[in-house]
């Protein structure tokens, strides 16, 4: 559903934290270092795991000084090691070091994403269960944090609220409260919306899943079950349609979760509670 960033929306991205870190009057560096000065250098990693914004850093550097020499040692999406370079620089020190900070912030964070991401990915990997995202990112990052779920191997859900119809808890309680049974939402949903938007809706208990598993919704949420229930649930369902496991998901549990034949995982820590992967930028 959801797309990776077009280069178009990177460019403006990419000015506008620029423009907030005033990278074009860098007072330091130009009251420290002379003009023209060159300089060799690399950003290397401190840590073990999977990179992301290799590109988003190369973009930056070329938007600051389109004369620098730049060449991306590892792709995105690629297992890297502590010591492991990733961007070579050579150019001007002022532009260079201009640069640093938004370009290590992107990488940091985004293969921050790809790392956690990675780790759960590999944790259900004897199952069938696949590992999602969720709308729980930073305001504004929402695109460029979903890519780094894909190079971290995970699958993205919605990208916003236009993606597909999910009938929360109070999408349910107020319906209720003017007459509609749960059952009733799904059928009324379906009725606006037609067969090619898919439908999901999130339930509590066993009791909400077999009221609405008879109605045919697409994918029924099973939020801040126990495992022991979702097995249950998993029984109940019979095929008929797609579970996504959601709430209190973590990387000791998930497997335990994927192992009751749930489809979906989706785990909101991907996003909004990444610890950033340690990476650093050496003038040689």
């Amino acid at each position: 559903m959801s797309k990776i960033p077009s280069v178009d929306e990177i460019d403006r991205f990419i000015a506008d934290l620029i423009a907030e870190d005033s990278a074009d009057h860098d007072i330091t560096s130009i009251s420290v270092f002379d003009n023209n000065i060159k300089c060799n250098a690399v950003i290397e990693s401190r840590d073990h795991g999977v990179l992301c914004g290799i590109d988003f850093a190369e973009m930056v550097f070329r938007q600051i000084d389109s004369t620098i020499l730049i060449s991306k040692v590892i792709e995105d999406g690629t297992e890297i090691f502590e010591g492991d370079v990733v961007l070579d620089l050579k150019g001007n020190v002022n532009t260079i070091l201009a640069g640093e900070r938004i370009a290590l912030n992107l990488l940091q964070h985004l293969s921050g994403i790809s790392t956690l991401t990675a780790q759960f990915v590999e944790s259900v990997k004897s199952t069938d269960a696949v590992i999602m995202d969720t709308r729980k990112t930073i305001p504004g990052l929402r695109k460029i944090q979903k890519y780094a779920v894909k190079m971290g191997g995970g699958h993205n859900h919605r990208m916003n609220l236009a993606d597909g119809v999910l009938i929360k808890d109070n999408h349910i309680k107020f319906s209720e409260i003017n007459g509609l049974s749960i059952s009733d939402v799904v059928n009324k949903a379906r009725s606006k919306v037609g067969k090619s938007v898919k439908i999901e809706i999130e339930v509590d208990d066993l009791d909400q899943f077999r009221k609405v598993i008879d109605v045919r919704p697409d994918i029924i949420l099973l939020d801040n079950m126990d495992v022991e229930t979702m097995e249950m649930a998993v029984k109940i369902n019979e095929g008929r349609a797609i579970l996504e496991a959601s709430g209190g998901v973590k990387i000791n549990n998930v497997k335990s979760i994927a192992e009751t034949g749930v489809d979906l995982i989706s785990v909101g820590a991907l996003t909004h509670s990444v610890n950033a992967l340690d990476m650093s930028l050496t003038i040689l």
